[in-house]
C-alpha cells in the first residue's frame, strides 16, 4: 500500500480533521496564526492522526470524537517539532525553512506552548478521563525523551539500549497513544486497547529507525532536510552506535570525534564506515522486526478495510524513502 491507499478508508475523516485543525488554530494573536499555520501546512504525512482514525474505525467506532483526538495528536506532534527545531538549531524541515529560522526561537517555543495548551483544551471537550490520562502521560513521556536525547548529544558512549529507550519515549510513545485512543473511544476491552498500544509502539519505533537510515541513505530532496543532520547535531543514532561497535580503531576514533564535536567535516568518512560495517542494514532489519511486531499485535482484530490499512501502514513505515 502507498500512503494514499492507507488513507482511503478514512478519507472523509481526514478532511474533518484538517478542518478542525484550522478552526482550532485560530487566535486573536496574528503571529500564532501565521507560525502554527506554516508548520501545519508544511506537507507532513499526518501519520499519527491517520493512526488514530484507522484504529478507531478498525475497532468499530461510529462517533465523532476520533476527529478531535486525531487533531490533538497532530497538535502535540507539531508542538514537539517546533521545540525540537529550536533545541537542534535546525534550519530545514520537510524541504522548507524551519519556523525558528523565519520567526526566531522565542516565537517558535511560545507557539509550541500554545499548541500544547490548545490540545488540553480539546481533551476536556472530549470529556473522557481515559483519553486525558493517556495523552497527559504521553506528553510527559515525550518531554522526558527530549531531555534524555539532550543528555545523549555529543556522547559517543551512548549504548544501543539507552538509545532505544530514548526513541520509545520521544517518538514511539505518541504512536502508541494514537493507536490506543481508537480502542478507548470505541469502548473496546482492556486487552484490545493494550494490543493497539503495542501496535503503535512498534510502529513508531520502526518509523524512527527508518528515519535513522534515511539520514545517511536518502537524498536531501527525498528527505526534506539536510543529509547528516543527526551527525551535525552530535546525535549518536543507532547506525553510528553499531558502526563504533564493529569499525576498525581508526574508524571508531573518527566517529567518536564527529559525535563529540558535531558538524559534518568527516561526513564522507563516517558514511563509508557506516556502510562498510553494515550499520544501515542492521538498523533497517531492526525496523522490519518492529514492523512485524506491530502487525502481529493486530492478530485478534476483526477484518476490515481499516485493519488492512493499519497493516499497510506498518509496511509503509519501513519501505518509505522520505
Amino acid at each position: 500500500m502507498d500512503i494514499e491507499q492507507i488513507r482511503a478508508p478514512i478519507a472523509d475523516d481526514l478532511q474533518s480533521v484538517n478542518a478542525l485543525i484550522r478552526r482550532q488554530l485560530r487566535s486573536d494573536v496574528a503571529l500564532i496564526n501565521q507560525l502554527a499555520g506554516y508548520i501545519i501546512d508544511s506537507g507532513g504525512k499526518r501519520l499519527r492522526p491517520v493512526t488514530v482514525l484507522l484504529a478507531a474505525r478498525a475497532c468499530g467506532y461510529t462517533g465523532d470524537d476520533h476527529i478531535a483526538a486525531a487533531a490533538i495528536v497532530e497538535f502535540i506532534h507539531t508542538a514537539t517539532l517546533l521545540h525540537d527545531d529550536v533545541v537542534d538549531e535546525s534550519s530545514l524541515r520537510r524541504g522548507r525553512e524551519t519556523a525558528n529560522a523565519i520567526w526566531g526561537n522565542a516565537a517558535s517555543v511560545l507557539v509550541g506552548d500554545f499548541l500544547y495548551s490548545r490540545s488540553f483544551q480539546m481533551m476536556v471537550g472530549i470529556g473522557n478521563m481515559r483519553v486525558m490520562e493517556i495523552l497527559a502521560d504521553t506528553t510527559n513521556t515525550i518531554a522526558e525523551g527530549e531531555v534524555m536525547q539532550l543528555l545523549n548529544c555529543h556522547d559517543p558512549d551512548t549504548t544501543e539500549e539507552h538509545y532505544m529507550a530514548v526513541i520509545h519515549c520521544k517518538t514511539a510513545k505518541l504512536f502508541e497513544a494514537a493507536a490506543q485512543l481508537g480502542a478507548v473511544l470505541a469502548g473496546r476491552p482492556d486487552e484490545e486497547e493494550q494490543a493497539l498500544g503495542r501496535y503503535g509502539l512498534h510502529l513508531g519505533t520502526a518509523f524512527q529507525l527508518i528515519d535513522d537510515v534515511l539520514d545517511y541513505r536518502a537524498s536531501r530532496a527525498e528527505l526534506g532536510k539536510n543529509i547528516g543532520d543527526d551527525l551535525a547535531e552530535g546525535k549518536p543514532t543507532l547506525p553510528l552506535i553499531h558502526a563504533m561497535r564493529h569499525g576498525a580503531p581508526d574508524e571508531v576514533r573518527i566517529i567518536r570525534t564527529a559525535i563529540e564535536r558535531g558538524g559534518l567535516d568527516q561526513l564522507d568518512l563516517v558514511t563509508r564506515t557506516i556502510e562498510s560495517t553494515g550499520a544501515l542494514d542492521y538498523t533497517y532489519n531492526l525496523a522490519v522486526a518492529e514492523a512485524d511486531r506491530a502487525t502481529a499485535a493486530l492478530t485478534g482484530l476483526a477484518g476490515s478495510p481499516a485493519r488492512e490499512a493499519l497493516l499497510g501502514l506498518a509496511r509503509f513505515a519501513v519501505s518509505r524513502r522520505y
